[in-house]
């Protein structure tokens, strides 16, 4: 797989008062996506808290391109930009298309696992995070 897709669903309390998608609901996309990429893979909520560790994030930009509105047609393409040999640090890229795939916002993250019992960066814990970014798409 060369990237995974999400077609996006919006509410109307996605929107601003100027009736397009409010900026913080593109980080609430990319936020949702993540975390059901790493259930995909495996990595679990429940197996991060098991095993003491989780994602977190050194950096989270948008930019926007072009407006979104209620009715469009959105698909989200995410795919990891930059992963470290040992999987401790990545870089995780969301591009939002419309129906002429068109880039309508690109999210750039760049993040970390956390010990969360350390409170503390960490490798990540043991085989399955590495696992589950070398599978992710680049």
């Amino acid at each position: 797989m060369s990237v995974f897709i999400k077609e996006l669903s919006f509410r109307w309390s996605d929107l601003d008062p100027n009736f397009h998608v409010r900026h913080s609901a593109y980080y609430d996309f990319g936020a949702q996506h993540r975390i059901e990429i790493l259930e995909s893979l495996g990595l679990t909520m429940k197996v991060m808290q098991a095993q003491g560790f989780g994602p977190i994030l050194f950096r989270e930009e948008c930019v926007f391109r072009k407006e979104i509105k209620l009715s469009d047609k959105i698909v989200m393409h995410t795919r990891s930009s930059q992963v470290n040999e040992d999987a401790s640090r990545w870089s995780i890229i969301h591009e939002f298309r419309n129906d002429a795939d068109q880039v309508c916002a690109t999210i750039t993250v760049d993040g970390a696992w956390m010990d969360i019992k350390l409170r503390k960066l960490a490798l990540p814990t043991p085989e399955l995070a590495k696992k589950a970014l070398s599978v992710f798409p680049k």
